[in-house]
């Protein structure tokens, strides 16, 4: 896959040298050149430009990444608007990183598909979380087992978790659903957020946008997402 992140400080430049490790093409973006220098032999390909610069992102290989990362943190003004830009030139999936309740709204409201705070996730985890096509976190419990979150495939929409039998065929246990509910930030816009369903049970029926809770091996979920 590739990759593009913004921001070469500790988060963005620990998530670009964990990605590229993994295997991916990562484009790297900072407008300080010592750090450009400092990570060219660790990440795939790093460049020094204005991220808050319309004409500058857009030389960026953007309709050919599968996710834009934008992983600023200092600096709110400059964050906000390359996630701006990001979204206007038509990122296929954009993240973006918050560091205040203020700045994840005004995120947001411009639309992201996710919030990214460091906080919360490490750049290893994240760059686990990245790499699973349809999860969108995950909790390592040991080396072997994970609990992750992951949107319901489609082939499953309208089955009952009894119907889909993931114990017997993946040796996967379904733990809850997130289920999207819409609600406004305090800019009034609609956004989805989701919504534990509890204790689910055999006859649960599985909506489209449901995102699964499940706990099991990761290369056991991964077969339950991918096939």
């Amino acid at each position: 896959m590739r990759y593009i992140v913004i921001g070469l400080g500790y988060f963005g430049s620990s998530l670009s040298m964990k990605l590229t490790d993994m295997g991916h093409e990562v484009i790297a973006v900072d407008l300080d050149m010592a750090k450009v220098e400092m990570y060219k032999d660790r990440v795939t390909h790093t460049i020094c430009l204005d991220a808050s610069d319309l004409q500058a992102l857009s030389t960026l290989p953007i309709a050919d990444t599968d996710i834009v990362l934008v992983g600023i943190g200092e600096d709110f003004g400059a964050s906000v608007m390359a996630t701006a830009i990001f979204k206007q030139l038509g990122a296929r999936r954009l993240y973006s990183r918050a560091i205040s309740p203020l700045h994840q709204t005004v995120l947001e409201a411009i639309g992201v598909d996710q919030i990214i705070r460091p906080e919360q996730d490490s750049a290893e985890r994240l760059a686990k979380k990245l790499e699973m096509r349809g999860v969108i976190d995950s909790f390592d419990l040991t080396e072997d087992y994970n609990i992750i979150e992951a949107t319901v495939p489609d082939k499953y929409v309208g089955m009952t978790i009894a119907e889909t039998n993931f114990r017997a065929r993946y040796q996967v246990n379904v733990l809850t659903i997130l289920r999207n509910q819409e609600t406004r930030n305090m800019f009034g816009k609609a956004h989805l957020k989701p919504k534990v369903l509890g204790v689910v049970k055999a006859e649960t029926v599985f909506e489209q946008g449901d995102i699964l809770v499940v706990f099991g091996k990761i290369q056991d979920i991964d077969r339950l997402l991918h096939e």
